[in-house]
């Protein structure tokens, strides 16, 4: 590996993607960025990482991480000037894990299949979305009680759901603006609006090898 910086491999849309380059960005490291194809995944990422999902992080002395929640905890290990981490309050990081785990292996389940409901044929769209809403409930009860997920102020949990609920919010904009998730709306307002996510958020040409590394985040920006 030729470069003196981690490689991330990443898709602008892709909450994956878009909750490992939050972390990146607001752990104030810096990486190549090498923004993917998906219809044509380069073979420098198959190499490392042969199930071809981004995002994929190659780090300098050639170890690879390919799940996102991994490499938002490796960025925040590095470095965490946002105190996501909670270390603080030891606790919390249980509640963190807690939510995150929740959100992959529950959340993001039923939520592919309301985004992508003609391919599941057993139960309409709203079912889904009814599935969904038992996690949109407890969101809704935490944000109630404060500004972010566990607390005052922003933690890891925040930004790994963020990008999800994102999604979430974008498949019925109407539905979910008229629902009863005030706090919920509110939060996804504040994180869509956040200086972080106008950065993450750039559109970059697609990456093809022999191209000048390009750094992110974009200081420039």
């Amino acid at each position: 590996m030729n470069t003196k910086h981690p490689i991330l491999y990443s898709f602008r849309r892709c909450p994956y993607a878009i909750r490992a380059r939050l972390a990146i960005a607001g752990s104030e490291l810096a990486v190549e960025l090498r923004e993917v194809v998906l219809k044509e995944k380069p073979s420098a990422m198959l190499e490392i990482s042969p199930k071809g999902t981004v995002p994929v992080l190659h780090l300098a002395e050639g170890r690879v991480i390919d799940e996102s929640r991994d490499i938002m905890r490796w960025a925040v290990r590095q470095n965490d000037p946002h105190n996501w981490l909670c270390s603080d309050s030891p606790d919390l990081l249980w509640q963190i894990e807690g939510l995150i785990q929740e959100n992959d292996f529950v959340f993001k389940q039923h939520l592919d299949r309301y985004k992508y409901f003609e391919r599941h044929p057993n139960h309409p769209q709203h079912y889904y979305r009814e599935q969904c809403e038992v996690t949109l409930v407890k969101l809704e009860r935490l944000l109630q009680a404060h500004s972010f997920l566990v607390g005052e102020h922003c933690s890891l949990a925040d930004m790994a759901i963020f990008p999800f609920i994102r999604q979430f919010a974008h498949v019925d904009r109407d539905w979910f603006y008229a629902a009863s998730y005030p706090a919920l709306q509110r939060w996804l307002k504040h994180h869509l609006e956040s200086p972080l996510f106008t950065v993450v958020m750039h559109k970059f040409t697609p990456w093809k090898e022999g191209d000048t590394p390009l750094l992110f985040p974009d200081k420039s920006l």
